[in-house]
C-alpha cells in the first residue's frame, strides 16, 4: 500500500502561496530568490524516491506549463513520472503521463493508495492537501521551511477544530538557513 507524502515549501509564518514565481502574489518567487543547490538535489531525490505525483488543478496547470520546457534529469523525471490530478475541469491533460482521477476524489485517492506499490508525493495543491488531511489520507509531511516572514498570502493549513498529531522523524538543514522538517502522522491504534 502506498503512502501519501505532502511536500511543501513554506515560510516561517506558514505561507505557501506562489513560491516559484506564479503571478498575482505580492511576494511571488520567494523560494526562487532563496534557493540553493542542495535544495534542488533534495527535491530531485524526492521525486526519484516516489512512484507518482498527486496534485490539484491549479498546481497541475502551473506545473504542466513549466516542466515540459525544462531540460535535464530532474525535468525528465517530472515529465515521465505518473501524475494524478484531482479536478472537475481538466478533461484531457496535455502533460505527459497524466491521469485525471474519476469519481469522488477521496475514494479515487484511497483506491490509488491501494493500487500503487511506491509512495505518492503531493506538492503545492493547498486545497487538495487540506482535503487529504480532513479525510486522514496523509501519512507524512515534509515541510521545507524558509527563513522569511512574508506577512501575507495563503497559508498551508486551513483552520479547523480537528487536531492532527505528528511525530518528527527527520530534519535537514541547508546553508541558506532553510530546514526540512519531516513529520509522520500519528494514528491511534484501533
Amino acid at each position: 500500500m502506498a503512502r501519501i507524502v505532502v511536500s511543501e515549501f513554506i515560510s516561517i509564518d506558514g505561507v505557501m502561496e506562489a513560491p516559484g514565481g506564479e503571478p498575482g502574489y505580492r511576494h511571488t518567487n520567494w523560494v526562487g530568490k532563496r534557493h540553493e543547490a542542495g535544495q534542488i538535489e533534495y527535491k530531485f531525490q524526492e521525486v526519484l524516491d516516489h512512484e507518482a505525483l498527486l496534485i490539484g488543478r491549479v498546481t497541475y496547470e502551473s506545473f504542466a506549463d513549466a516542466w515540459p520546457t525544462y531540460k535535464g534529469a530532474f525535468a525528465d523525471r517530472m515529465n515521465s513520472m505518473p501524475k494524478y490530478v484531482v479536478s472537475t475541469t481538466v478533461k484531457t491533460p496535455a502533460w505527459n503521463n497524466t491521469t485525471v482521477l474519476q469519481g469522488e476524489p477521496m475514494a479515487a485517492i484511497r483506491k490509488l493508495k491501494q493500487d500503487l506499490k511506491g509512495d505518492i508525493v503531493v506538492g503545492g495543491s493547498r486545497t487538495l492537501v487540506n482535503a487529504l488531511r480532513q479525510h486522514d489520507l496523509v501519512d507524512e509531511y515534509r515541510l521545507m521551511v524558509f527563513p522569511v516572514i512574508l506577512g501575507s498570502g495563503a497559508q498551508l493549513f486551513d483552520r479547523t477544530e480537528d487536531a492532527t498529531d505528528l511525530r518528527l522523524v527527520d530534519t535537514r538543514s541547508f546553508a541558506n538557513g532553510a530546514v526540512v522538517l519531516t513529520y509522520r502522522v500519528e494514528r491511534s491504534s484501533p
